[in-house]
Protein backbone atom coordinates (compact mmCIF):
# COMPACT_ATOMS: atom_id res chain seq x y z
CA UNK A 1 0.00 0.00 0.00
CA UNK A 2 1.11 3.57 -0.60
CA UNK A 3 0.11 7.07 0.36
CA UNK A 4 0.23 8.33 -3.22
CA UNK A 5 -3.52 8.93 -3.55
CA UNK A 6 -3.75 10.59 -0.15
CA UNK A 7 -0.82 12.97 -0.33
CA UNK A 8 -2.81 16.22 -0.08
CA UNK A 9 -0.85 18.07 2.63
CA UNK A 10 2.88 18.44 3.10
CA UNK A 11 4.34 16.45 5.99
CA UNK A 12 7.52 17.67 7.65
CA UNK A 13 9.87 16.24 10.28
CA UNK A 14 10.29 18.69 13.15
CA UNK A 15 11.80 16.41 15.77
CA UNK A 16 14.40 13.62 15.71
CA UNK A 17 15.35 11.41 18.64
CA UNK A 18 17.93 8.72 17.95
CA UNK A 19 20.24 6.58 20.07
CA UNK A 20 22.43 3.71 18.91
CA UNK A 21 25.86 2.13 19.24
CA UNK A 22 27.26 5.42 17.92
CA UNK A 23 25.76 7.46 20.76
CA UNK A 24 22.75 9.74 20.86
CA UNK A 25 21.48 12.77 19.02
CA UNK A 26 21.48 14.36 15.61
CA UNK A 27 25.06 15.68 15.64
CA UNK A 28 26.69 12.34 16.45
CA UNK A 29 24.83 10.56 13.67
CA UNK A 30 25.38 13.38 11.16
CA UNK A 31 29.12 13.06 11.74
CA UNK A 32 28.98 9.28 11.28
CA UNK A 33 27.01 9.67 8.04
CA UNK A 34 29.55 12.14 6.70
CA UNK A 35 32.52 9.98 7.68
CA UNK A 36 30.97 6.62 6.83
CA UNK A 37 31.43 5.22 10.33
CA UNK A 38 33.32 3.53 11.87
CA UNK A 39 30.78 1.21 13.48
CA UNK A 40 30.93 -0.06 17.05
CA UNK A 41 30.77 -3.86 17.00
CA UNK A 42 30.99 -6.42 19.81
CA UNK A 43 32.35 -9.72 18.50
CA UNK A 44 33.02 -11.36 21.87
CA UNK A 45 30.05 -11.23 24.27
CA UNK A 46 27.65 -13.05 21.91
CA UNK A 47 30.23 -15.04 19.98
CA UNK A 48 30.01 -16.25 17.22
CA UNK A 49 27.45 -13.53 16.47
CA UNK A 50 28.61 -9.91 16.12
CA UNK A 51 26.30 -7.27 17.63
CA UNK A 52 26.25 -3.46 17.63
CA UNK A 53 25.82 -2.70 21.37
CA UNK A 54 24.01 0.38 22.66
CA UNK A 55 26.30 3.11 23.94
CA UNK A 56 25.45 3.77 27.60
CA UNK A 57 22.77 6.41 28.11
CA UNK A 58 22.20 8.81 30.99
CA UNK A 59 18.67 7.58 31.56
CA UNK A 60 17.95 10.22 34.18
CA UNK A 61 17.98 12.88 31.48
CA UNK A 62 14.81 11.53 29.85
CA UNK A 63 13.40 9.14 32.49
CA UNK A 64 13.89 11.02 35.79
CA UNK A 65 12.20 8.53 38.13
CA UNK A 66 14.25 5.47 39.06
CA UNK A 67 11.00 3.58 39.67
CA UNK A 68 10.01 4.15 36.04
CA UNK A 69 13.39 2.95 34.85
CA UNK A 70 13.21 -0.22 36.97
CA UNK A 71 9.81 -1.33 35.72
CA UNK A 72 10.83 -1.08 32.05
CA UNK A 73 12.78 -3.57 30.03
CA UNK A 74 15.92 -2.29 28.22
CA UNK A 75 14.16 -1.89 24.87
CA UNK A 76 11.39 0.14 26.53
CA UNK A 77 13.88 2.39 28.30
CA UNK A 78 15.62 2.95 24.97
CA UNK A 79 12.32 3.77 23.25
CA UNK A 80 11.15 6.16 25.95
CA UNK A 81 14.56 7.84 25.91
CA UNK A 82 14.53 8.29 22.12
CA UNK A 83 10.96 9.61 22.26
CA UNK A 84 12.03 12.19 24.83
CA UNK A 85 14.90 13.28 22.59
CA UNK A 86 12.42 13.72 19.71
CA UNK A 87 10.07 15.84 21.83
CA UNK A 88 13.01 17.99 22.93
CA UNK A 89 14.18 18.31 19.35
CA UNK A 90 10.72 19.44 18.23
CA UNK A 91 10.46 21.97 21.07
CA UNK A 92 7.22 20.51 22.45
CA UNK A 93 8.53 18.67 25.52
CA UNK A 94 6.99 21.26 27.87
CA UNK A 95 3.98 22.11 25.68
CA UNK A 96 1.01 20.43 27.37
CA UNK A 97 -1.41 21.54 24.65
CA UNK A 98 0.73 20.04 21.90
CA UNK A 99 1.17 16.80 23.84
CA UNK A 100 -2.58 16.50 24.29
CA UNK A 101 -2.97 16.63 20.49
CA UNK A 102 0.05 14.41 19.81
CA UNK A 103 -0.76 10.96 18.43
CA UNK A 104 1.78 8.18 19.02
CA UNK A 105 2.55 5.20 16.80
CA UNK A 106 5.08 2.64 18.03
CA UNK A 107 6.73 -0.20 16.13
CA UNK A 108 7.37 -2.84 18.77
CA UNK A 109 8.58 -6.39 19.19
CA UNK A 110 7.77 -8.94 21.87
CA UNK A 111 8.73 -8.54 25.52
CA UNK A 112 12.12 -9.60 26.79
CA UNK A 113 12.79 -12.78 28.72
CA UNK A 114 14.32 -13.20 32.19
CA UNK A 115 17.25 -15.32 31.04
CA UNK A 116 18.41 -16.34 34.52
CA UNK A 117 14.99 -17.68 35.47
CA UNK A 118 14.53 -19.40 32.11
CA UNK A 119 17.88 -21.13 32.48
CA UNK A 120 17.23 -22.25 36.07
CA UNK A 121 13.77 -23.63 35.22
CA UNK A 122 15.00 -25.53 32.16
CA UNK A 123 17.90 -26.99 34.15
CA UNK A 124 15.63 -28.12 37.00
CA UNK A 125 13.00 -29.46 34.62
CA UNK A 126 15.32 -32.16 33.35
CA UNK A 127 15.52 -33.81 36.78
CA UNK A 128 11.96 -33.20 37.95
CA UNK A 129 9.83 -36.27 38.80
CA UNK A 130 6.67 -34.41 37.82
CA UNK A 131 7.70 -31.95 35.09
CA UNK A 132 4.24 -30.35 34.73
CA UNK A 133 3.88 -29.62 38.43
CA UNK A 134 7.47 -28.39 38.64
CA UNK A 135 7.00 -26.05 35.69
CA UNK A 136 3.78 -24.52 37.04
CA UNK A 137 5.22 -23.98 40.53
CA UNK A 138 8.37 -22.28 39.29
CA UNK A 139 6.65 -20.17 36.67
CA UNK A 140 4.33 -18.83 39.37
CA UNK A 141 7.01 -18.44 42.03
CA UNK A 142 10.16 -17.43 40.19
CA UNK A 143 8.95 -14.87 37.66
CA UNK A 144 8.84 -11.33 39.01
CA UNK A 145 5.27 -10.02 39.33
CA UNK A 146 5.73 -7.33 36.68
CA UNK A 147 7.23 -9.61 34.03
CA UNK A 148 4.04 -10.46 32.18
CA UNK A 149 2.87 -6.84 32.14
CA UNK A 150 6.33 -5.64 31.14
CA UNK A 151 6.23 -8.02 28.17
CA UNK A 152 3.21 -6.25 26.69
CA UNK A 153 4.45 -4.49 23.59
CA UNK A 154 1.94 -1.65 23.83
CA UNK A 155 3.44 -0.63 27.17
CA UNK A 156 6.17 1.27 25.29
CA UNK A 157 3.49 3.70 24.13
CA UNK A 158 2.09 3.69 27.66
CA UNK A 159 5.45 4.48 29.20
CA UNK A 160 6.00 7.30 26.70
CA UNK A 161 2.66 8.72 27.82
CA UNK A 162 3.46 8.34 31.53
CA UNK A 163 7.04 9.61 31.48
CA UNK A 164 6.62 12.45 28.98
CA UNK A 165 3.05 13.47 29.73
CA UNK A 166 1.67 12.65 26.28
CA UNK A 167 -2.11 12.39 26.60
CA UNK A 168 -3.11 11.89 22.95
CA UNK A 169 -4.13 8.51 21.50
CA UNK A 170 -1.62 5.81 20.62
CA UNK A 171 -1.36 2.60 18.65
CA UNK A 172 1.25 -0.16 18.47
CA UNK A 173 2.28 -2.17 15.42
CA UNK A 174 3.99 -5.56 15.60
CA UNK A 175 5.44 -7.58 12.75
CA UNK A 176 9.21 -7.18 12.74
CA UNK A 177 10.65 -4.84 10.07
CA UNK A 178 7.26 -4.27 8.50
CA UNK A 179 5.97 -2.79 11.77
CA UNK A 180 8.47 0.05 11.39
CA UNK A 181 7.55 0.59 7.75
CA UNK A 182 3.82 0.72 8.44
CA UNK A 183 4.28 2.95 11.48
CA UNK A 184 5.98 5.58 9.29
CA UNK A 185 3.55 5.05 6.41
CA UNK A 186 0.47 5.37 8.61
CA UNK A 187 1.72 8.44 10.48
CA UNK A 188 2.53 10.15 7.18
CA UNK A 189 -0.84 9.22 5.66
CA UNK A 190 -2.81 10.52 8.64
CA UNK A 191 -1.18 13.95 8.42
CA UNK A 192 -1.23 14.08 4.61
CA UNK A 193 -4.95 13.30 4.56
CA UNK A 194 -5.84 15.81 7.28
CA UNK A 195 -6.73 13.23 9.94
CA UNK A 196 -3.98 14.51 12.22
CA UNK A 197 -1.61 17.45 12.52
CA UNK A 198 1.02 16.07 14.88
CA UNK A 199 2.45 12.55 15.28
CA UNK A 200 5.24 10.89 17.26
CA UNK A 201 6.34 7.73 15.49
CA UNK A 202 9.21 5.31 15.89
CA UNK A 203 10.52 2.18 17.52
CA UNK A 204 13.33 0.63 19.55
CA UNK A 205 15.20 -2.65 19.56
CA UNK A 206 17.54 -4.25 22.07
CA UNK A 207 19.96 -6.46 20.13
CA UNK A 208 21.80 -7.66 23.23
CA UNK A 209 19.33 -10.48 23.86
CA UNK A 210 20.34 -14.11 23.65
CA UNK A 211 16.71 -15.17 23.18
CA UNK A 212 16.38 -13.08 20.01
CA UNK A 213 19.75 -14.25 18.71
CA UNK A 214 18.54 -17.82 19.25
CA UNK A 215 15.30 -17.17 17.35
CA UNK A 216 17.12 -15.61 14.40
CA UNK A 217 19.75 -18.36 14.34
CA UNK A 218 17.06 -21.07 14.31
CA UNK A 219 15.83 -19.50 11.09
CA UNK A 220 19.35 -19.27 9.68
CA UNK A 221 19.25 -15.47 9.53
CA UNK A 222 22.36 -14.47 11.52
CA UNK A 223 25.85 -13.73 10.24
CA UNK A 224 28.64 -15.39 12.19
CA UNK A 225 32.23 -14.28 12.69
CA UNK A 226 33.49 -10.80 11.96
CA UNK A 227 31.72 -7.63 10.88
CA UNK A 228 31.30 -6.98 7.16
CA UNK A 229 29.35 -4.26 5.34
CA UNK A 230 25.72 -5.12 4.59
CA UNK A 231 26.23 -5.32 0.82
CA UNK A 232 29.47 -7.32 1.13
CA UNK A 233 28.42 -10.40 3.09
CA UNK A 234 28.17 -12.89 0.25
CA UNK A 235 30.61 -15.32 1.91
CA UNK A 236 28.57 -15.36 5.14
CA UNK A 237 25.18 -13.69 4.65
CA UNK A 238 22.95 -12.69 7.53
CA UNK A 239 21.84 -10.13 10.06
CA UNK A 240 24.16 -8.26 12.36
CA UNK A 241 21.66 -6.80 14.77
CA UNK A 242 22.11 -3.50 16.57
CA UNK A 243 20.54 -1.87 19.60
CA UNK A 244 18.92 1.32 18.40
CA UNK A 245 15.91 3.54 18.94
CA UNK A 246 14.51 6.33 16.79
CA UNK A 247 11.43 8.50 17.10
CA UNK A 248 10.30 11.26 14.76
CA UNK A 249 7.90 14.12 15.30
CA UNK A 250 5.89 14.47 12.09
CA UNK A 251 3.84 17.60 11.60
CA UNK A 252 1.73 19.25 8.94
CA UNK A 253 3.74 21.95 7.21
CA UNK A 254 1.07 24.52 8.09
CA UNK A 255 1.25 23.75 11.79
CA UNK A 256 5.05 23.76 11.81
CA UNK A 257 5.14 27.13 10.01
CA UNK A 258 2.58 28.64 12.36
CA UNK A 259 4.71 27.87 15.42
CA UNK A 260 8.01 28.67 13.72
CA UNK A 261 9.36 25.17 14.16
CA UNK A 262 12.70 24.04 12.78
CA UNK A 263 12.12 21.59 9.93
CA UNK A 264 14.70 18.85 9.40
CA UNK A 265 13.21 17.53 6.17
CA UNK A 266 9.99 17.08 4.26
CA UNK A 267 8.67 13.50 4.18
CA UNK A 268 7.05 13.57 0.77
CA UNK A 269 6.05 9.92 0.36
CA UNK A 270 5.97 6.67 2.31
CA UNK A 271 4.83 3.35 0.93
CA UNK A 272 4.71 -0.35 1.74
CA UNK A 273 4.03 -3.60 -0.04
CA UNK A 274 4.51 -7.31 0.49
CA UNK A 275 5.84 -9.65 -2.16
CA UNK A 276 5.56 -13.43 -2.16
CA UNK A 277 9.36 -13.64 -1.91
CA UNK A 278 9.85 -15.66 -5.07
CA UNK A 279 13.19 -14.76 -6.71
CA UNK A 280 13.05 -11.27 -8.17
CA UNK A 281 9.89 -10.17 -6.37
CA UNK A 282 11.68 -8.11 -3.71
CA UNK A 283 13.60 -6.22 -6.38
CA UNK A 284 10.39 -5.65 -8.34
CA UNK A 285 8.47 -4.49 -5.25
CA UNK A 286 11.12 -2.00 -4.17
CA UNK A 287 11.68 -0.74 -7.71
CA UNK A 288 7.95 -0.10 -7.99
CA UNK A 289 7.85 1.84 -4.73
CA UNK A 290 10.92 3.95 -5.48
CA UNK A 291 9.83 4.48 -9.09
CA UNK A 292 6.61 5.99 -7.81
CA UNK A 293 8.56 8.81 -6.17
CA UNK A 294 9.50 10.24 -9.57
CA UNK A 295 12.99 10.90 -11.02
CA UNK A 296 15.72 11.27 -8.40
CA UNK A 297 18.33 14.00 -8.76
CA UNK A 298 22.01 13.41 -9.35
CA UNK A 299 22.84 14.38 -5.76
CA UNK A 300 20.28 12.08 -4.16
CA UNK A 301 21.11 9.91 -1.17
CA UNK A 302 19.89 6.32 -0.85
CA UNK A 303 19.76 4.93 2.68
CA UNK A 304 18.98 1.24 2.88
CA UNK A 305 17.65 -0.69 5.84
CA UNK A 306 18.79 -3.91 4.13
CA UNK A 307 19.25 -6.91 6.39
CA UNK A 308 22.32 -8.58 4.92
CA UNK A 309 20.41 -11.83 4.46
CA UNK A 310 21.04 -13.89 1.34
CA UNK A 311 19.02 -13.16 -1.76
CA UNK A 312 16.89 -10.23 -0.67
CA UNK A 313 19.90 -8.00 0.08
CA UNK A 314 21.20 -8.38 -3.44
CA UNK A 315 17.71 -7.70 -4.79
CA UNK A 316 17.49 -4.51 -2.72
CA UNK A 317 20.88 -3.41 -4.06
CA UNK A 318 19.73 -4.10 -7.64
CA UNK A 319 16.51 -2.14 -7.12
CA UNK A 320 18.44 0.87 -5.84
CA UNK A 321 20.99 0.64 -8.65
CA UNK A 322 18.21 0.78 -11.23
CA UNK A 323 15.92 3.33 -9.55
CA UNK A 324 18.65 5.63 -8.26
CA UNK A 325 21.79 4.88 -10.29
CA UNK A 326 23.57 8.13 -9.43
CA UNK A 327 22.62 8.22 -5.75
CA UNK A 328 25.17 7.82 -3.00
CA UNK A 329 24.23 4.60 -1.22
CA UNK A 330 24.53 4.05 2.53
CA UNK A 331 23.42 0.97 4.47
CA UNK A 332 22.12 1.91 7.91
CA UNK A 333 23.32 -1.48 9.11
CA UNK A 334 26.91 -0.50 8.36
CA UNK A 335 26.65 2.30 10.93
CA UNK A 336 24.29 1.04 13.65
CA UNK A 337 23.40 -2.57 12.81
CA UNK A 338 19.97 -3.92 11.95
CA UNK A 339 17.26 -2.81 14.38
CA UNK A 340 14.41 -5.09 13.17
CA UNK A 341 11.24 -3.15 14.17
CA UNK A 342 13.31 0.02 14.56
CA UNK A 343 15.30 -0.46 11.33
CA UNK A 344 13.06 1.63 9.07
CA UNK A 345 12.44 4.48 11.57
CA UNK A 346 16.20 4.61 12.22
CA UNK A 347 16.90 4.78 8.48
CA UNK A 348 14.33 7.55 7.94
CA UNK A 349 15.84 9.44 10.87
CA UNK A 350 19.32 9.09 9.33
CA UNK A 351 18.01 10.38 6.00
CA UNK A 352 16.44 13.42 7.66
CA UNK A 353 19.66 14.06 9.57
CA UNK A 354 21.71 13.90 6.36
CA UNK A 355 19.37 16.34 4.61
CA UNK A 356 19.36 18.77 7.54
CA UNK A 357 23.16 18.68 7.57
CA UNK A 358 23.30 19.56 3.89
CA UNK A 359 24.74 16.21 2.84
CA UNK A 360 22.10 15.80 0.11
CA UNK A 361 19.05 17.56 -1.30
CA UNK A 362 16.79 14.52 -1.39
CA UNK A 363 16.89 11.00 -0.04
CA UNK A 364 15.17 7.71 -0.63
CA UNK A 365 14.93 5.07 2.11
CA UNK A 366 14.31 1.40 1.36
CA UNK A 367 13.93 -1.69 3.47
CA UNK A 368 13.01 -5.33 2.98
CA UNK A 369 12.27 -7.46 6.03
CA UNK A 370 14.32 -10.57 6.62
CA UNK A 371 11.38 -12.74 5.57
CA UNK A 372 8.41 -10.49 4.76
CA UNK A 373 7.43 -6.98 3.73
CA UNK A 374 9.04 -4.16 1.80
CA UNK A 375 8.88 -0.40 2.26
CA UNK A 376 10.26 2.86 0.93
CA UNK A 377 10.13 6.57 1.74
CA UNK A 378 11.16 9.76 -0.02
CA UNK A 379 12.46 12.87 1.76
CA UNK A 380 13.52 16.24 0.43
CA UNK A 381 15.57 19.02 1.99
CA UNK A 382 13.52 21.59 3.88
Amino acid sequence: MSDMTMNRRDVVITGIGIASSLGEGVEVHAAALAAGGPPTVDTENFKPYPVHPLLALELDRQIPKKSDQRQMEPWQRLGVYAAGLALDSAGIKEDAEAKSALQVIVAAGGGERDHAVDSAILTGLRGANEPGTYLNEHLMGDLRPTLFLAQLSNLLAGNIAIVHGVTGPSRTFMGEEQAGVDAIRTAHARIASGQSDLMLVGGAYNAERRDMLLLFELGGYLRQGSFAPVFAREEAPGLITGSAGAFLVLESAERAAARGAKVYAKLSHAGATRSRRAPGTVESALAGLVGGFGPLGADALAISAATGCAGITAEEANALAKAAPSAKRIAAGDLVGHGVEAAFPVSVALAAIALSAGQAKEAVVTGAGHWRGEGAAHLVQA
